[in-house]
């Protein structure tokens, strides 16, 4: 990569308004003649047109959990490299193009984060939730072949593909108003199937109320039922970053009976690529690594080649925020969206919250207002997720235009 590409790269990643990107460019064609190929003009202008219109949508998203208050641009360089952290992250491969080191890292951080017992867990960085929640449950159905899985109504879309391609048997358990689990038909399904094992699926943060399960209630229900086989899977794709820092710390992690958690990294903490980290007991991956000869190392991954620029991102997000600052992050989200409420009550619009949310649910609203301001929408309720880069400002122009459809 050129010192002027990094230059142009910086300035994209970086500026809050329009960039013009620079690029080498030859009337008709591509040429690879200089420092590295250039783009013909109209394939320039097409870029330059897309940035535009990415930069733009990006001011308006507000209804889903992405976060773009960073500056990577000290990373660019390595992407020259082809890296790939191939295999296990905890050995090391022939292939050494890698960042097993700063991946470890990132793990170690939060298995701390989620109170896991030292050296019991394993993990790696993955390309996003549904990916750790796929892990879950493959470790889930190689201890238990024959165990069904109770997950809610309000769970994400991604967990019904997961359980077809995995072949698992399922139970769908009613949400309660709110998105939580309902405990008493989760009590009911698993006395039917009372002499299987169960695996929970549970949701630290669902889609559209970010409701959590209570894994404490869960354990409560199996014991009561009597089903001492049980595996919990804690789905904290948006949550799993902010439910250490609040109070009551809600139940969810290893210290609560977490068999494996997932988390995205694109979200709560921000990464310009979707990815994640799921984190899992070290003793259930031993059930499915398989030696791989001629990376010199065991797989015991979904998509054995990994993404390396990922846990890089991940790693200079932490080092860079450190622990007190994601706590101020947290507070920070937590008070804009307590303000964001207060505010459309105000003006006569029926918004809540459940306890510690950052995503203020409200009725569904006008079909404009979704599409400008991306706000999620489904089964009649609309909602804002006041991701850390979500300001007063850009929620005070979401009530003016609440305002105008309200009169």
């Amino acid at each position: 990569m050129t010192t002027t590409e990094q230059s142009t790269l910086a300035a994209m990643m970086a500026a809050p308004t329009k960039a013009t990107l620079e690029y080498d460019s030859d009337t008709d064609a591509s040429s690879t003649d200089g420092d590295g190929p250039s783009l013909s003009a109209t394939a320039a202008a097409r870029l330059q047109s897309l940035y535009d219109v990415v930069s733009e949508r990006s001011e308006h998203l507000v209804g889903f959990p992405s976060c773009k208050d960073w500056d990577y641009s000290a990373l660019f360089p390595f992407l020259s490299f082809p890296m790939n952290n191939v295999g296990d992250p905890y050995i090391e491969s022939i292939s050494k193009v890698s960042t097993r080191d700063v991946e470890r890292d990132v793990l170690a951080y939060f298995s701390a984060l989620l109170r896991a017992p030292t050296d019991s867990v394993w993990g790696y960085v993955t390309n996003g939730g549904t990916e750790g929640n796929l892990y879950g449950m493959y470790l889930a159905r190689e201890l238990y072949p024959t165990g069904v899985v109770y997950y809610s109504q309000s769970t994400h879309y991604s967990v019904v593909k997961n359980l077809h391609i995995l072949r698992q048997r399922a139970c769908e358990v009613r949400s309660q108003p709110t998105g939580e689990m309902d405990y008493a038909h989760l009590a009911e399904l698993v006395r039917s199937h009372a002499t299987d094992p169960a695996i929970v699926f549970c949701n630290i943060g669902t889609t559209m109320t970010e409701a959590k399960d209570d894994m404490a209630t869960v354990q409560a229900v199996l014991d009561t039922v009597g089903v001492t086989h049980r595996y919990l899977h804690a789905d904290a794709a948006l949550c799993g970053v902010i439910s250490p820092f609040v109070t009551p710390r809600p139940a969810f992690d290893f210290a609560d009976g977490a068999h494996s958690i997932s988390i995205s990294g694109h979200k709560f903490l921000g990464s310009p690529i979707p990815c994640g980290v799921v984190l899992a007991k070290k003793h259930l991956v031993e059930k499915i690594k398989r030696d791989v000869a001629y990376i010199g190392a065991p797989d015991t991954t979904i998509t054995g080649s990994r993404n390396a620029f990922t846990p890089l991102l991940l790693w200079y997000r932490l080092e860079s925020l450190g622990h007190d600052g994601l706590e101020k992050r947290v507070r920070l989200a937590l008070d804009n969206a307590a303000y964001a409420e207060t505010k459309l009550r105000a003006l006569g619009v029926a918004a809540w919250r459940n306890a510690n949310s950052i995503t203020v649910v409200f009725p569904e609203v006008a079909h404009e207002l979704q599409i400008k301001w991306q706000l999620a929408t489904a089964k009649g309720i609309s909602h804002l997720i006041c991701m850390p880069n979500v300001t007063r400002t850009q929620i005070d122009a979401i009530l003016a235009d609440f305002a105008c459809y309200l009169q």
